[in-house]
């Protein structure tokens, strides 16, 4: 099962947020593809502003310009954040669908995302990451305690107003175990995009078969939308099955499903108790 009816391991919801992306790879990744390629054109001004190049985007004189990469980095986390946060809506509702051992089709992904609040909630999430950000460590809680204001949104029926609340009061359940994870997650994802995205340039350049300095841009750019688009689409499933999981470890979630009648509708039989 994508995401079984009982607690998991730290390991087991990294492997659910995975099978969880392959299921619904058709509707997260080209809507990640779009979103990453919008957040590269959001930054490059920045990044041309403070004379970052590619592949590294590290400035030529860090000292002269480190104010303006400081707002590079932190307007990246939050842009980075807010993604995560929008592509968790249908990441949610796919997760949802399969606790109940069903397989949405990709317009149900859409359809029952409710869009309409988790776009305001996705760039509220992003705006308080960014400001988290440039106070340095600050980033860790911010990061790690708003992944689940989505989900929330999505499955539990919680009012866009009380949903940052439930967020946090749910990432900060069992010593903080959903937030750990989340940090956990996006450190994994961190090392493969950085990986990925500097290998294609550097081993493009070992080949030898054009001069890909001259290309650097264009390559840079490709190969970081690309990684970015896979990162983002792990990172929304798996907020979306830890926010499940956590409801199952706190709330027995997993009870009430075994427990319901035939015939409940399944947006009243995920919808938690406010």
């Amino acid at each position: 099962a994508v995401l079984p009816r009982r607690p998991l391991t730290v390991g087991e919801l990294l492997d659910a947020a995975v099978l969880l992306l392959r299921d619904q790879a058709r509707v997260l990744v080209p809507l990640a593809l779009l979103l990453s390629l919008a957040e590269q054109a959001v930054l490059h001004p920045l990044r041309m502003l403070v004379a970052a190049d590619p592949p590294s985007w590290w400035p030529a004189e860090i000292g002269d310009s480190l104010p303006g990469y400081w707002l590079l980095l932190a307007a990246g986390a939050g842009s980075e954040a807010a993604i995560i946060a929008l592509l968790g809506a249908p990441a949610a509702r796919g997760a949802g669908a399969a606790l109940l051992g069903r397989r949405p089709a990709p317009s149900e992904l859409l359809r029952g995302a409710r869009l309409g609040a988790a776009l305001p909630a996705a760039v509220l999430v992003g705006l308080t990451v960014t400001a988290a950000a440039l106070t340095g460590p600050g980033w860790f809680l911010a990061y790690a305690l708003l992944g689940l204001v989505v989900p929330v949104l999505v499955l539990d029926g919680t009012p866009a107003h009380r949903a940052p609340w439930r967020a946090v009061r749910l990432a900060g359940r069992v010593g903080t175990r959903a937030a750990a994870i989340r940090l956990l997650g996006y450190l994994g994802w961190w090392l493969i995009r950085l990986g990925i995205g500097l290998g294609v340039y550097h081993g493009l350049g070992m080949l030898g078969l054009f001069d890909v300095s001259a290309w650097a841009l264009p390559v840079t750019i490709a190969a970081f939308t690309a990684v970015n688009a896979l990162a983002y689409s792990a990172l929304g499933c798996l907020d979306a099955v830890l926010h499940l999981e956590t409801r199952i470890r706190t709330e027995g979630l997993d009870i009430r499903i075994s427990r319901a009648p035939a015939g409940v509708p399944e947006t009243a039989l995920l919808a938690a108790y406010r």
